[in-house]
């Protein structure tokens, strides 16, 4: 890794890795648009949680849940090809690193169903929580990789490769289909 960095982050951490400056570039990029994405979808939820009516009125809540959703599945649907291609180019040592992230936390489970029929929204619950969880898991494990990358404890190869692949998994296999139930 880069000594000359004042502040590394994940997007540092992942370029240092990359076989290919390019693919890493385009990885970096659609990574934060996932993170904002994810972020905006999060916090939008959170907020209505809080009871915080905003926007005021239950169809425009609804509206804001499917843009914001279709944001977050726009941006995940362009995150496989970049990282299909970084998985490929990084090739773990190992047949099996271990992911560097945690587990859900206590915070990311949330039943929604109230704070949904509170805001007015008829929108499926289930596809709420497993949408918020698996992005605020993504929005967690970045943060959790950029600290790693500023304490200079980044994970060896083997396990930043696992862990990219479980993202993948977790979110083109799962939050990519509840994402695009809720915007439609």
């Amino acid at each position: 890794m880069s000594t000359l960095r004042a502040q590394p982050g994940w997007a540092d951490l992942l370029v240092d890795y990359a076989a290919e400056g390019a693919t890493a570039q385009r990885l970096v990029a659609q990574l934060r648009a996932c993170q904002v994405s994810a972020l905006a979808f999060c916090r939008l939820l959170e907020r209505w949680a809080r009871g915080e009516a905003s926007p005021s009125t239950p169809g425009a809540r609804e509206a804001a849940l499917r843009r914001a959703a279709e944001r977050a599945e726009t941006a995940l649907s362009g995150l496989e090809r970049p990282l299909g291609r970084y998985l490929l180019e990084l090739e773990s040592d190992h047949a099996e690193g271990r992911s560097w992230y945690g587990e859900p936390g206590r915070a990311e489970l949330v039943e929604w169903q109230p704070v949904l029929s509170r805001a007015g929204v008829h929108a499926s619950p289930v596809r709420v929580a497993q949408a918020y969880l698996e992005l605020a898991v993504l929005v967690r494990a970045l943060e959790g990789l950029a600290t790693a990358a500023r304490m200079r404890s980044a994970p060896d190869p083997s396990d930043l490769w696992a862990g990219l692949f479980d993202l993948r998994e977790n979110l083109l296999n799962g939050a990519l289909e509840d994402l695009r139930a809720l915007a439609a």
